[in-house]
Parts: C-alpha cells; sequence; structure tokens
C-alpha cells in the first residue's frame, strides 16, 4: 500500500475492505498451517486427553483423565474439539487445537468490526494486523486451550453493545448480549460474565470523563446519585435485563444439571466456583506478585510492545488536550485499563491470564502509529521512535540465530542443536531488514506500522510453523509413550503410575490406568502382582520399596535443567518384594 492510503481519511471503503481480508488471511495462516505438526505438550494434554476419554467412553458430560474427574474448565471447549475430531475423523492434535485457532480468527475480525465503529476501517484493520500478530496472541491460538475462545467471546458482546449503546430502554439485543457471554463462559469459567460486564460497566461510568463521573458519584443526595448511575446503565437496568439473566443462566447451568443429574455429583459446579471465585479471592495456588502484569504484557505482546509506551503516553495527552475523538479513546482506554486492574486485583496471577488485554492495547498501539506526527505530542514521538529502534534491535539481535549455539554460548547452552531450515529464515530476516529499511526512508508512523507488521508476521511464520514443528525431535513425552507400548506389548493391565498421570495421552489406552497417589496403596498393589510395569518420575526412586529394574526414560539433552532431569518420566519393571533382592540403584 502507498502512504496515501494512511494519509487520506476519503479512501474507499472497498480498498480497505481487501486490506481487512488480506489482514484476516494472513491471520488465517499463521494459526492454522501446519496446526497439527506438533506433539501436545504441557497444559494441551488435558484437553487433548479429556476429549479422547469423552469420545471412547461416549459421556459427554463428565471430564476425566485416564478415567478420574478433572471438572477444572466447563464442558464448551471440549466439545469444540470433539466437534472438529468428528469433521476430520480423529481427536488427535489438529483437533484439539483447531477450537483455538477459528477463535482466533474471530477475535480478529470482531476486533475490526469494534474498532471499524469506533474510528475508521483503516485503525480497524492494523488493530487487527497487531492483535493477530502479537507473540502470545498467534501462540495461544495455536494451543489447545480455552483462552482465546474467551477473547473472542468477550469481543462479540463488546460489539454488540457498541451497535447497540445508544438504544434507550434497552431491547432484545440484551438477551443476545446476555447469551454471548454463557456460551463464552463455557469455554474457560465465569470470565466470560465478568470481563464484558466489567468493562461495560466501567466504560458508562466514564463516557464523559473522569469529572463528570466524580460529580455524578460523589454529589448530590443518594437517590440522585442512585438516578446518575441507572441513567448511565440503561443497558442494564431495563425490561429485557431479568429475562436475558435467566436465560444465560439456564444456559450455562444446563450442561452442569445434565452432568449431575446422570452421575449424581455436584463436582462441577463446585468446581466453577472453587476455579473461578475461590482462586480470585482466596488463592490456592499461582500466587504472582502484584507487579506481574506490568511486565508481563511486553513480553505477550511483542514485537508491538514495544509500542506500548508510546500508545498509552499519546492517547492520555491526546485526551488532556481535548485532540478529538475523545469518547472512542476513552472506549479503548477503559478497555484496557479495566482488564488491566481486574487481574492485578486477583489472588492469582499467571503470566498468560492477561491475555485480554491485548485487544484494547492493540487498538491504543493502531492509534499511536496512524497518527500524523504533528498532532503528537513531543514525548509520543520519540517513545515512537525509541519502540522502533528497539524493533530493530531485535531484528539485529535475531542475525544470532545463524551462527551455530556452540560458537557463541557457554555449556551447557552451547549443545543446543542449530536453527532449523536456516534458508528459510535467511529470507524471512532479509524482509525484515528490507522492511525496516523501507520503514526509514520516512519517519511517519504510518510507515512504521507496516514495517512492524511484516516483521512480526515473517517471525511468527518461521517460528510456529518451521522452528517448534522442528523442536519436536528434542521432545521427550511422545516417543517415551510409544516406547512404553513396544514394551508392555499386551500387558497393559500391570501398567501403572505413581504420583503422576504418565503420557496418557499418547499411550492410547482404552481403559483407564491405575494411578496410585500412596506409597502405601502402591506397596500392596505390586506385593499382589497387580502392577508389572510402573510409569514414575524420576525423583521418587528414593521413596520406593520393592525391586525394580529400570527399563526406559525420557530422554535427556546436555542443555536441561537439573529440575527438569529430576521430573524425568521413567518406565520400571517390578516385581513384589519376595520375588527378588531389591537391586541397587
Amino acid at each position: 500500500m502507498a502512504d496515501a492510503d494512511f494519509q487520506t481519511p476519503a479512501d474507499s471503503d472497498a480498498r480497505w475492505r481487501r486490506a481487512a481480508i488480506a489482514v484476516l488471511g494472513l491471520a488465517a495462516i499463521l494459526f492454522f498451517a501446519r496446526l497439527g505438526a506438533r506433539a501436545l505438550w504441557a497444559s494441551e494434554f488435558r484437553w487433548g486427553e479429556i476429549a479422547r476419554e469423552m469420545h471412547l467412553r461416549g459421556n459427554y458430560f463428565w471430564p476425566t483423565i485416564n478415567g478420574r474427574s478433572y471438572f477444572d474448565k466447563p464442558l464448551g471447549s471440549y466439545w469444540l474439539i470433539l466437534g472438529v475430531g468428528w469433521i476430520i475423523g480423529a481427536v488427535n492434535e489438529t483437533a484439539a487445537r483447531a477450537p483455538s485457532a477459528f477463535a482466533g480468527l474471530l477475535a480478529a475480525a470482531l476486533l475490526i468490526v469494534i474498532v471499524r465503529r469506533l474510528y475508521d476501517l483503516r485503525t480497524a484493520v492494523i488493530s487487527a494486523l497487531i492483535l493477530s500478530t502479537s507473540f502470545s496472541f498467534v501462540f495461544f491460538s495455536r494451543n489447545a486451550s480455552a483462552d482465546v475462545e474467551t477473547i473472542a467471546g468477550e469481543l462479540a458482546a463488546l460489539a454488540l453493545f457498541l451497535a447497540h449503546e445508544n438504544d434507550a430502554g434497552g431491547g432484545w439485543w440484551v438477551i443476545g448480549l446476555w447469551l454471548i457471554m454463557a456460551v463464552a463462559s463455557q469455554m474457560k469459567g465465569l470470565l466470560g460474565f465478568v470481563l464484558p460486564l466489567a468493562m461495560i460497566g466501567s466504560y458508562r461510568l466514564l463516557a464523559e470523563g473522569w469529572a463528570e463521573a466524580i460529580r455524578g458519584l460523589g454529589s448530590g443526595s443518594l437517590a440522585a446519585r442512585w438516578r446518575w448511575i441507572v441513567e448511565r446503565q440503561r443497558w442494564f437496568f431495563n425490561w429485557s435485563t431479568p429475562i436475558a439473566i435467566a436465560l444465560a443462566a439456564a444456559v450455562y447451568y444446563a450442561p452442569f444439571a445434565i452432568s449431575q443429574h446422570r452421575t449424581g455429583s455436584e463436582h462441577g459446579i463446585y468446581m466453577v466456583y472453587r476455579e473461578n471465585v475461590e482462586r480470585y479471592f482466596a488463592p490456592f495456588d499461582h500466587r504472582g506478585p502484584i507487579y506481574l502484569y506490568v511486565y508481563v504484557i511486553f513480553a505477550l505482546m511483542a514485537p508491538w510492545s514495544a509500542m506500548i509506551p508510546a500508545a498509552l503516553a499519546h492517547t492520555h495527552q491526546r485526551r488532556k488536550i481535548g485532540a478529538g475523538q475523545a469518547v472512542q479513546d476513552r472506549f479503548a482506554l477503559t478497555f484496557f485499563w479495566a482488564t488491566f486492574i481486574f487481574f492485578t486485583l486477583s489472588g492469582s496471577r499467571r503470566s498468560y491470564y492477561i491475555l485480554p488485554i491485548l485487544p484494547p492495547a492493540a487498538i491504543l498501539v493502531a492509534r499511536v502509529l496512524l497518527e500524523e506526527p504533528e498532532r503528537m505530542t513531543p514525548l509520543a514521538r520519540r517513545l515512537v521512535r525509541f519502540g522502533f529502534g528497539l524493533v530493530v534491535a531485535m531484528v539485529a539481535v535475531a542475525a544470532l540465530a545463524f551462527i551455530p549455539p556452540h560458537r557463541f554460548m557457554p555449556y551447557p547452552y552451547s549443545a543446543l542443536p542449530p536453527a532449523p531450515d536456516r534458508g528459510v529464515y535467511a529470507i524471512f530476516w532479509i524482509g525484515s531488514v528490507a522492511a525496516i529499511l523501507w520503514a526509514m526512508r520516512d519517519s511517519r508512523p504510518p510507515r512504521t506500522a507496516l514495517a512492524i507488521g511484516a516483521i512480526a508476521w515473517l517471525f511468527m511464520f518461521y517460528f510456529y510453523v518451521f522452528a517448534m514443528p522442528a523442536g519436536d525431535a528434542y521432545r521427550t513425552e511422545k516417543p517415551f509413550a510409544y516406547r512404553i507400548r513396544a514394551l508392555i506389548g499386551a500387558d497393559t493391565q500391570g501398567l501403572a503410575f505413581y504420583l503422576n498421570q504418565g503420557p496418557v495421552y499418547y499411550l492410547g489406552l482404552p481403559r483407564p490406568t491405575p494411578e496410585y497417589d500412596r506409597l502405601a496403596d502402591l506397596d500392596r498393589a505390586v506385593a499382589d502382582g497387580k502392577v508389572r510395569w510402573l510409569v514414575v518420575r524420576r525423583r521418587e526412586l528414593p521413596k520406593l520399596n520393592f525391586p525394580y529394574r529400570q527399563i526406559t526414560a525420557e530422554t535427556a539433552y546436555p542443555w536441561d535443567r537439573k529440575q527438569h532431569a529430576l521430573n524425568a518420566m521413567m518406565l520400571l519393571k517390578v516385581a513384589p518384594p519376595a520375588a527378588a533382592a531389591r537391586p541397587s540403584k
């Protein structure tokens, strides 16, 4: 596109519609290309195995892993995996990840709808480009989880709200809003309700500015203050809201009710309370520091995070000087800060919990990168130049990938393999350098936006489509599972797990394998001859009280951390204590 495309407000919608299609097409390539080329890893196993066992047992209302209840999340995300599996004929890696990829594409499209309504189509297109090429958004759009599905649900709710924000007294669209939130909450939990409600409620209070909000909430009688709140929250205080809440509650609760009716257990709805309410107010794990998200966002949104300081400075200062579009900017700022504050106030914090902040951050970055330099404050201009300098530095440092690790890294990292497909990497790296040089010919921010977009897409494509699948050669859980199957043959009933669930997904067994959490129970099972093969982590070996022989283990690499080596799984051949003297370890 020529620079004029960014400079002229009268650009035709047709041209920007083509640009929107192009951005969504590029996002689809990033999200779907070689989606099933990697083995499942980390938390992905939960989604893959739960869906596999639902299909195996024909019970779609009781999630289990190795036969044990695992109701930490609602059922919606598992059903989506099963739906894709039905279409492609297998519950495999592609089926497990495809719902997230579709949700990522939907989220980018919804962001275009939202930002076009707030600003214009070119800002919408660049916002979608930023979101769909942010490091963690691409990662989770290619990951078996429910995080991006929650983001898509929140954006769908906000898009519907903005389309009807000025409808006096509510309407039937309010029912649609609550039903969208109910479906979104079936993916990961009550965030599907909480995030849109918190965002819309905060925005409506602040839509006329802080001064008006302080006046309305802090002055006059209680009745006057209440009337002020009701007037600004007409989307909630109207005749359709009770109907909407009742329908949304029914839609959300129905799967839990069916599960309870079939099993007689209220475990599902209890876990919703535990994972959503108790974890927020009285966390039992994941207690990250309160400042966690201050720096985490810069990793999640790379490389666009280099522009976050400029975006916040520009939008806040622009609002202060009354430089137009104050209400739209206030929506984006409220979206950003309400999300940040909500997750920061939570007692339970993990880096990726704050993923929903990426859409508003993308809007703010798009705003600053599409602004005319003469309309930017000096601070914002300096921060844009500094941010672009950081991106240039990142590209320069990325040249180290051409050098084998043993030439510049200390042991044990010198033993790492060289970057895969370095010919492809060279093409992409040269393309990134060309984008930088093109942007430096004219330092106007719109060129910076396109240059960073090209760099981000090229590096994300190489990393996720080439490098990560190549890295599977050094992943250990799937090959370990296949070795177990080959070694134990048909003796699967003699297999057991101790203090882990083993590589249960890739074992692909038709029935649950016994799991032992207490050593005394395991000792009795071994003595009775019920356990002949045992999968155990290396760190647990000193606890075992019976004879065993190590048969195989997950492959270890020199660069593995000590903790990783201790967590490596091993297959043992065991015998009752009376069968043989215990061998030395």
